[in-house]
């Protein structure tokens, strides 16, 4: 008896997603077959279905999956049916080119990424490669879990890359950032949280989670910053990022996409600031960050969809409806 899977597939850029019913994939060589329990909708899966990414269609988006696993194939050593796994944005690297070599696997020239050049999440099985995938910490549950695939992992990269600074300031604050601001705040650093203008229930949500100041991004914080991070994927906030940090601080991109940035003074660059892109992550990242969101008590605020209102979870994204995460599970009715 040939079992049967349901999925939200992407025809073509800016269609609805549509509900498909397909046979369950099998395993093949170095693969897990996941039962999907959640998937965390992120920023980088609306610039996928709004065709701002260009990739294969059709395809099933979504790469912050939590499951367990039901079938293997061979080779897949350090798993075991049943266990509870984590699927990221990087579902593969070619392990030959000089970047894979040389330890930066991110980089990759010829890489697979879950839900956008192999199906992800939006679904009720997915097929991941297991050298790729993460055991889920107990501290989390499966829903707690979904945006710490991509949203919480990307965030810990640029993180790192924005240097050990004190005075941290966060543009966007959506799902990534509202993990990131609980680990920066435990390192105890001051958090300072820029929002749309006017936002005031997003600048109250950061204030919450412990931030030392919230406002919007045209205000300017009361102090200098050490470093900046964009979630939010405007160009224009590169320039006035750069207004906000110190000399020789950094301005770290943590989208996948962005608008065009505009041409600014070069004074607004002096002084050895610097700005610096975020490309995808490390399996090195996933585990480091995993490990340290379950000591640091990161507790991620989410909404929960029917795997069937998977557009209803994008257009709530887009428009900027959530607070936190939105996640879809199958299982929800």
């Amino acid at each position: 008896m040939i079992r049967r899977m349901r999925a939200m597939q992407l025809d073509s850029a800016g269609a609805p997603l549509r509900s498909v019913e397909r046979p369950v994939p099998e395993p093949g060589p170095g693969e897990l077959l996941v039962e999907v329990a959640a998937c965390g909708v992120c920023r980088t899966d609306l610039h996928i279905a709004d065709g701002e990414l260009a990739g294969p269609r059709p395809i099933v988006p979504g790469h912050e999956i939590v499951g367990r696993v039901v079938a293997l194939g061979e080779g897949t050593g350090g798993f075991a049916a049943g266990d509870r796994v984590g699927v990221p944005w990087l579902g593969r690297s070619c392990g030959a080119c000089a970047y894979c070599r040389g330890g930066e696997e991110n980089l990759c020239d010829d890489p697979i990424f879950t839900g956008f050049t192999r199906d992800g999440g939006y679904a009720t099985h997915a097929v991941a490669d297991a050298l790729f995938c993460f055991p889920i910490p107990q501290a989390f549950g499966d829903v707690e879990a979904a945006p710490l695939l991509c949203a919480g992992l990307i965030g810990w990269r640029a993180l790192k890359l924005a240097g050990d600074g004190g005075r941290l300031g966060l543009y966007g604050f959506g799902a990534a950032a509202h993990i990131l601001a609980q680990v920066a705040v435990w390192q105890g650093r001051r958090v300072h949280a820029f929002t749309r203008p006017g936002d005031r229930d997003a600048q109250a949500f950061a204030r919450s989670l412990g931030c030392t100041w919230a406002g919007g991004s045209d205000e300017a914080p009361p102090e200098a910053l050490d470093a900046a991070i964009l979630f939010a994927p405007a160009g224009a906030l590169v320039p006035q990022a750069l207004k906000r940090v110190r000399k020789g601080g950094r301005v770290i991109c943590a989208g996948i996409h962005m608008s065009d940035i505009p041409s600014f003074p070069y004074a607004d660059l002096w002084g050895e600031r610097r700005i610096q892109s975020v490309a995808n992550l490390t399996r090195a990242d996933g585990r480091e960050f995993l490990d340290l969101a379950a000591r640091a008590g990161v507790r991620t605020v989410t909404t929960a969809f029917p795997l069937a209102e998977a557009d209803a979870a994008l257009a709530a994204l887009r428009e900027g409806r959530l607070e936190g995460a939105a996640v879809l599970i199958p299982g929800l009715r």
